[in-house]
């Protein structure tokens, strides 16, 4: 069974045959190197095949349909059989749906197919095909040629050198998803982490001390912590997470993973991820803690704070620790702790040589996403997610909540946006973590000018001591509002119609409430680790800026092009291309 992707879309010129401008001649067909070997081997995977191809040879009159079919009947031959063909025979002037970039066809192929586009993967040649994967909410890699332009190159969130190697590349993102196929060392028994029933956990408030027990299930170091564990379940887990908002948020499907084959989850958290560890299904206990090796202001490392940690880490009577870390985190000074507070067994990502700090040593690629790579951990120590969990990111139902302290008035006069699962406002939040990632404020204030004078409603957020900014950015032109917490930002978020924003924690809550993303990316991190994973998103932005990888938290070069030179106009066909209408048209005058 697949565990993360159930199909493969193709485009088809330039990527399964060679490219023959406006070809009707199935004797022009002439298969890429390697295709009819790399399609068979996702084929035996189980994976459903589909194609996804712009033909606007056919609206210019440069071949008929009945030419049309037998190029793709001659596709077919050389290439083996294929679950659907998706076709635009538009030329640009249409302006429809399914002309990649758009997200149509890939929506299209998805339901043909019975999947749903966050389970497909689309492999293209060009910036279009990975456009049109990111806006419908699909995974892209990126297969270039000699036409392929470098900025495509540096956009798309994954690159293959060859078809062959785009094959590679799912196959081996779906083995390291998969318990026992990682090839990481001992993993839990085969029937841990299958998709087991987990015993309801509560679900009580946060408490206000370093613990906080879901309600009904106990102090830590109860009964509870040391009990034994069900048939074919591991005992009580001690999940780590120590970051931001964000890292917790895309750690959230590999954390689901060790829930559903753990009888108790405890998660470590430091301060500035514990609201979001809060919002996170199956999490039973959280303790918060400042560690000095990961917090981006440390103090100086405190032998008796240490010596206390060990001592609270003992209390949780852990059966074993997961450690999630980021690609450029260690987690082996956790892991000495963790050994010092006898917890039996310890399974983490680590380059460096772990001696006898890890039982579980495990070693993934640089490009995986980050939701991807704590799955993928999570099953080299024996924990899968159910097969019914798409492995998208997920809040409790308590954050996805109702919209907190917004009143839209166009949702006042109708509410049939709200019962599509989605309001009609747009959501502009000009805040982030570090300053390198944020666009600057009069980018934005033009943005917000441009989606009010084309009739959009929109609102302005702000996080904790982002109102001046959210002032000046809103300026006469929308509101803007500072939710209270990070419950009520999601609800805020899961009204929306779409998000503008940067890459920041608010961008992995859109995810996690399924709201498309205008991402406005600075590229200091790579986007296919970092991007919004598993929603409608277009990405703007120079993505070969050479800030590119730099990992800067303040912006290095003056101006801060990356991001200064996105043009309004580019927004408002991201936003249209997400499905975000204008709710009235403002009047100007003659």
């Amino acid at each position: 069974m697949s565990l993360l992707f159930d199909a493969v879309l193709f485009d088809r010129d330039g990527t399964l045959v060679v490219d023959v401008p406006y070809n009707g001649d199935p004797g022009k067909v002439v298969p890429m190197p390697g295709a009819r070997s790399a399609l068979d081997r996702l084929r035996a995977a189980g994976l459903r095949l589909g194609v996804v191809t712009n033909q606007s040879g056919l609206a210019r009159g440069h071949f008929t349909g009945d030419q049309l079919d037998a190029v793709n009947r001659r596709v077919e031959e050389l290439l083996g059989p294929f679950g659907t063909w998706q076709v635009c025979p538009h030329d640009d002037a249409a302006g429809c749906a399914c002309r990649k970039p758009a997200p149509g066809l890939v929506i299209a192929a998805a339901d043909a197919l019975g999947t749903t586009p966050a389970r497909c993967v689309l492999v293209g040649d060009i910036g279009r095909d990975m456009s049109a994967a990111l806006a419908a909410g699909a995974t892209g890699i990126l297969v270039p040629t000699r036409v392929t332009l470098s900025t495509e190159i540096a956009a798309a969130p994954a690159v293959a050198e060859t078809l062959a190697a785009a094959a590679d590349q799912i196959l081996r993102r779906e083995d390291l998803v998969r318990p026992g196929a990682a090839g990481t060392g001992h993993v839990r028994p085969s029937d841990a982490g299958t998709g087991h029933a987990r015993p309801a956990a509560g679900t009580g408030d946060a408490g206000t001390g370093d613990a906080r027990p879901v309600a009904g299930t106990g102090d830590a170091g109860s009964d509870l912590a040391g009990r034994a564990p069900g048939p074919g379940r591991a005992g009580t887990v001690l999940v780590v997470r120590s970051d931001s908002a964000g890292d917790v948020l895309v750690t959230g499907p590999g954390i689901r993973a060790v829930a559903a084959g753990a009888d108790r989850v405890v998660l470590l958290c430091g301060p500035r991820g514990r609201a979001a560890a809060e919002l996170l299904p199956g999490v039973d206990e959280i303790v918060e803690w400042r560690l000095p090796w990961i917090d981006a202001n440390p103090g100086p490392v405190d032998p008796a704070g240490i010596a206390a940690l060990v001592a609270r880490i003992r209390q949780v009577a852990a059966d074993e620790a997961i450690i999630f870390t980021s690609f450029h985190q260690s987690p082996l000074p956790l892991a000495l702790l963790l050994r010092l507070a006898k917890v039996p067994r310890i399974s983490a990502i680590s380059e460096d040589y772990p001696g006898a700090l890890l039982d579980v040593r495990h070693r993934v690629p640089d490009d995986l996403p980050e939701p991807e790579r704590a799955r993928s951990l999570a099953a080299a120590a024996g924990f899968a997610l159910p097969a019914e969990d798409d492995g998208a990111l997920r809040l409790t139902a308590a954050g996805r909540g109702s919209v907190a302290g917004w009143d839209s008035a166009a949702d006042r006069e109708s509410g049939a946006a709200r019962e599509a699962g989605h309001g009609s406002y747009v959501i502009v939040h000009p805040g982030a973590a570090a300053g390198a990632r944020a666009c600057p404020p009069e980018t934005l204030r033009a943005v917000v000018a441009a989606l009010a004078d084309t009739g959009h409603e929109v609102l302005v957020s702000a996080g904790p001591g982002e109102e001046l900014l959210a002032a000046q950015v809103a300026g006469d032109n929308a509101g803007w509002t500072a939710p209270g917490s990070l419950e009520a930002m999601a609800g805020l978020i899961a009204g929306a119609s779409c998000l503008i924003v940067g890459n920041t924690g608010p961008a992995h809550l859109a995810a996690a409430v399924g709201t498309p993303v205008v991402s406005l990316y600075a590229p200091t991190v790579p986007f296919g680790r970092w991007g919004p994973y598993r929603v409608p998103v277009v990405r703007l932005g120079v993505p070969d800026a050479s800030c590119r990888d730099s990992r800067a938290t303040d912006c290095p070069v003056p101006g801060h092009p990356c991001l200064s030179t996105i043009d309004p106009a580019a927004v408002l066909d991201a936003v249209r291309v997400l499905g975000a209408r204008p709710i009235t048209k403002r009047e100007v005058a003659a």
